[in-house]
């Protein structure tokens, strides 16, 4: 057992902090938003309740037993000490980073391991020069409970055994470590699904499809295989001649980073900023956040329990 450190109780935190108590580590939360703070013991006991349901969580776990496993304390000083690993989750913001950083290194232990969740960032030129050794990017997916890929990032100053101790942690709790050389920017699932949605916002944009017909061609196509197959495996099946020929009759520029996105910039003018607000793409109607997340969770675990039946197809 772990004495774990969440910074940022958000999306990923609250779920981040559940995660490591199912996993028999002591976990404490903090933020520095009383409402967000107040809000995630809530929202971790949805999802507690859904694993419950599923049979994934043992059968003594319930709200009482979660609230002795994560304990939510608004000062950061008194939530990071004594914690051997402190878990970065905040806000996508260089300077927000940096700022919190700076208050880890006079609050950490001396040799806790500071791993940051950053999806894109790369965060070791805002860590102070003597966290250098010790910082590590543990990079989660939402829900990380559901979700069991983590990829991990040394920096170029990391300790090789900061990286150690956590892959071996994520693993013992039943999770997927993929462990990088180095930072690479976005890992291999971001930056495949950046690119994915490249291609959504320029077919959106150009008006040649509606949200639906994305959708619709994500679930009954690409979902379908991709889950026995992944990417590689599914082009040895189609046949690397047939993979090459594609190539050489593609007739049209896939296309570059444009920094923005009409059909995206109108929904957010108009306060569609997703689930939480009720529409985003699609309109949610009157279900509340928690209730769609709950619905949400319940078919992941469904396909996943599925999944893991049947297994995947891997080639050497």
């Amino acid at each position: 057992m772990t004495e774990v450190a969440v910074v940022g109780a958000g999306l990923m935190g609250h779920g981040l902090a559940l995660v490591f108590a199912l996993g028999g580590h002591k976990v404490r939360l903090t933020d520095t938003n009383a409402e967000t703070l107040a809000r995630a013991p809530g929202l971790m006991a949805t999802a507690l309740a859904t694993l419950a349901e599923a049979g994934e969580v043992d059968a003594s776990w319930d709200r009482q037993r979660l609230s002795h496993a994560v304990r939510c304390i608004p000062s950061l000083e008194h939530a990071v000490q004594g914690a051997a690993v402190v878990i970065e989750a905040i806000v996508e913001q260089p300077d927000a980073k940096r700022a919190v950083y700076q208050l880890l290194e006079t609050l950490m232990e001396p040799d806790a391991i500071l791993a940051s969740n950053t999806s894109n960032l790369d965060i070791f030129p805002l860590v102070p020069a003597s966290l250098q050794k010790r910082a590590i990017i543990a990079h989660w997916y939402t829900p990380p409970y559901l979700c069991d890929l983590v990829d991990l990032c040394p920096g170029p100053q990391t300790d090789p055994a900061a990286i150690v101790t956590v892959r071996d942690m994520v693993r013992a709790m039943g999770k997927v470590p993929v462990v990088f050389k180095q930072m690479v920017q976005g890992y291999v699932a971001n930056r495949l699904q950046a690119a994915m949605q490249l291609e959504v916002y320029r077919l959106l944009d150009e008006g040649l499809v509606t949200p639906k017909d994305i959708d619709e061609s994500v679930i009954h196509g690409l979902a379908l295989r991709v889950p026995i197959l992944g990417i590689m495996a599914k082009a040895d099946f189609t046949g690397l001649s047939l993979m090459q020929q594609g190539l050489k009759n593609r007739s049209y520029t896939p296309p570059g980073p444009r920094g923005h996105s009409e059909a995206l910039d109108a929904l957010i003018a108009q306060g569609r900023t997703g689930v939480m607000s009720g529409k985003g793409y699609f309109d949610w109607g009157d279900r509340s956040p928690e209730e769609l997340f709950r619905e949400r969770d319940r078919k992941l675990l469904a396909l996943k329990q599925c999944l893991r039946k049947i297994g995947p197809m891997e080639g050497t």
